[in-house]
């Protein structure tokens, strides 16, 4: 068992090991492919040629691969080898010719894999002198040759030509070298044939020499066609013809002869026979011509005769009168011809019909009433069997111009130029305009074609002109007019004036502030109020008046600044005014307030002086009083010395302070100076105002 498993894995390592080698030694890369051309890419005819292609392929091992090469002409297989040497590949043309110009190419395919070389033209030069052989040089009228000719060791495809001098009489194309025709003469005497030929050498062919020149002699035969016509001459539309056709044979067997008899313009013969026929019809002008043609097998000879017919009468020739006539009018279709073989015919035989649209009419005189229609007419004149009809009449009568609409095609601006245009929907061209004002003529135009108008330029150059316009249009006899236009001209504006109310010096805070802007010219008009500064108008208004105002209810000192304003009408012209400064004062209450407060403000520091300098003063005597108190004092707790006061009397003291203005003079000294006068008006009325006029007359 143990040998079994031993021997079981040394095959296994041994077929995985070949199997790598063998996938090592599939591997392969077609490295190049080169085709050559020997000995040259141009040689000469017969020359032996080669075209050899080497490879170059790269391996990893040694096995043999299978190479198969292809050899293309102009993309077409010409040669294919199977092989695995890696020897070239030799494809041989020997006696190379013309036939084997062309591009080459060779590919290498090896399992699946393909590499295709460069193209190579081979050229090559010169092609064999054809020959041409007749199986006869002698001929009869009617007999045929057969004519051979060769392209001496070509191969390919050819086109062979055979030719009488220069007149080819036919060709032949085969793969062939060799080729036969059959040639047929219509002519007798001497004939110079030669061939040649082409080698069919995409994208062009070859052409060869011309071949060895071979005479032919053909004689006639003494049998011919003979044509007779009864009348020949002076033969009138309408009369009878008897034409005959036969063949004179001198005695030759006339079993094979057919005759026919044909007339130009008609693609069936007249008549046919063994060797005569004959026909019979009316003449019809101006001119017949009649052939008689005889066929022997391979013979034909023919003779041709012309007849002139004269004319009985002409063809008709429909007129209308009058030359320009509107729809729906009468108009009058004269239908005549002019000349009339007056030997032969009368002009009352003739007959006259008119056709409009499938309807005909009959007049003998040729004259006929209608109705201006747009249509086509023709008519026809008869006699003796004969019709002729005229040219086809085309009638296009005009359209009456409608009723003109007259418009303003843009502003009519005080003495700039403005255009009137005047239109009609209808009416036949050409068309003439004419512009009336009040009833005068100024101006005319003529339109020719639909995509022009008539577009008249005017001036007003009066303000107070009120400008009554009319258009006339007419084609021919008719003449429309428009609704009357009443244009008044557009003023443009003056310079607009800004007034302001109040005056500039008497606008104070609180006021109605009014800016009145003013112009002269038409309305109406858009005023815009700016303030310098803002980019945005303070109002925009448009008024059927010259003149508008913006208001201010009540105005400010933030209302101050220049102001100015703009207009504009239709003119589309923009004024504005000169700026306007305004200076907004105070109002007068404020005036006054702010006076009555300086006033209250003086008068308390002014009163405020005045009690400090009272107070100072009575301060003084209250420090006098506090001091001989203070020094008696002792004496009345002693009340040993109480006779011994000062000499000076107590009732000067006592009349001077009062015992509550003293107990009230004692807080100052207490509390200081600045609070002096909040303390005064705790005192009486009657002291303060004792104050007070003590302080103003010291």
């Amino acid at each position: 068992m143990g040998l079994l498993l031993l021997l079981a894995s040394t095959l296994l390592c041994g077929c995985i090991q070949s199997g790598i080698v063998a996938n090592e030694d599939t591997s392969f890369k077609i490295s190049s492919v080169t085709l050559t051309i020997e000995p040259a890419e141009e040689v000469p005819r017969n020359t032996n040629v080669t075209l050899r292609c080497q490879t170059k392929v790269l391996t990893s091992g040694n096995l043999a691969l299978t190479r198969k090469y292809t050899i293309f002409k102009e993309n077409r297989i010409v040669h294919t080898k199977m092989t695995e040497s890696s020897d070239d590949v030799l494809y041989l043309l020997p006696e190379a010719r013309v036939s084997n110009n062309g591009k080459y190419v060779c590919q290498l395919t090896i399992e699946g894999e393909t590499l295709s070389s460069q193209p190579k033209k081979l050229k090559v030069m010169g092609l064999s002198k054809p020959t041409l052989h007749l199986n006869r040089t002698y001929l009869t009228e009617g007999d045929m040759v057969t004519a051979t000719c060769l392209a001496p060791g070509e191969t390919g495809v050819f086109g062979f030509y055979f030719y009488d001098d220069s007149v080819e009489l036919g060709d032949v194309q085969t793969d062939s070298n060799r080729a036969q025709s059959t040639l047929h003469f219509t002519t007798l005497g001497l004939h110079r044939l030669h061939c040649f030929y082409t080698v069919d050498n995409m994208p062009v062919d070859v052409k060869s020499e011309e071949s060895n020149e071979v005479i032919v002699t053909v004689r006639g035969l003494s049998i011919k066609p003979v044509l007779e016509i009864s009348p020949e001459n002076n033969v009138y539309e309408g009369d009878p013809l008897n034409i005959s056709c036969r063949v004179e044979t001198s005695g030759l067997n006339s079993e094979n002869i057919e005759v026919y008899l044909s007339q130009d313009g008609n693609s069936r013969w007249l008549s046919m026979g063994k060797t005569n026929t004959k026909h019979r019809m009316t003449a019809t002008g101006p001119q017949l011509t009649f052939e008689c043609m005889m066929t022997m097998e391979h013979l034909k000879k023919s003779e041709r005769r012309n007849v002139t017919v004269i004319e009985l009468f002409s063809a008709p020739v429909l007129t209308m009168s009058p030359a320009e006539v509107f729809e729906d009018e009468p108009m009058t279709l004269t239908c005549r011809s002019e000349k009339v073989a007056s030997e032969k015919l009368n002009r009352a035989e003739l007959s006259y019909y008119l056709s409009s649209n499938q309807s005909f009419a009959s007049n003998g005189s040729g004259v006929f009433k209608v109705k201006a229609l747009k249509t086509d007419h023709t008519c026809i004149a008869q006699a003796r069997g004969i019709r002729k009809t005229s040219k086809a009449l085309k009638v296009h009568p005009k359209v009456a111009v409608s009723v003109p609409k007259i418009s303003l095609q843009n502003k009519p601006i005080l003495e700039q130029p403005f255009h009137v245009l005047c239109q009609s929907a209808v009416g036949s061209f050409p068309i003439t305009y004419i512009l009336y004002s009040n009833a005068t003529k100024l101006k005319e135009t003529v339109v020719h074609l639909p995509n022009q108008t008539a577009l008249f330029t005017v001036v007003i150059y009066n303000a107070k002109e009120l400008g009554s316009y009319k258009c006339e249009a007419r084609n021919g006899g008719k003449r429309m007019q428009s609704e009357e236009l009443v244009i008044s001209a557009i003023v443009p504006l003056s310079r607009p004036t800004l007034t302001v109310l109040p005056d500039l010096s008497d606008i104070s805070e609180g006021d109605q502030l009014n800016l009145i802007c003013a112009v002269n010219g038409t309305p109406p008009v858009t005023f815009r109020w700016y303030r310098e500064g803002d980019k945005h108008p303070l109002r925009i208004t448009t008024s059927a008046e010259t003149f508008k105002d913006y208001e201010v209810a009540v105005v400010s000192k933030q209302h101050s600044g220049l102001y100015y304003c703009e207009a504009e009408n239709r003119a589309s012209i923009m004024v504005r005014s000169n700026p306007v400064d305004i200076d907004v004062r105070m109002a007068l209450w404020k005036k006054a307030m702010i006076g009555g407060i300086v006033f209250l403000f003086i008068l308390l520091v002014v009163t405020a002086g005045c009690v400090l300098h009272y107070k100072s003063k009575r301060v003084r005597v209250n420090r006098s009083a506090v001091s001989v108190w203070t020094e008696r004092k002792p004496e009345a707790d002693n009340e040993e010395d109480h006779s011994t006061v000062s000499n000076e009397p107590d009732v000067e003291y006592t009349e001077v302070v009062h015992p509550r203005s003293a107990e009230a003079a004692r807080a100052p000294l207490r509390r200081g100076t600045d609070t002096v006068y909040s303390e005064l008006q705790n005192s009486t009325h009657g002291e303060f105002n004792i104050l007070t006029n003590q302080c103003f007359h010291m």
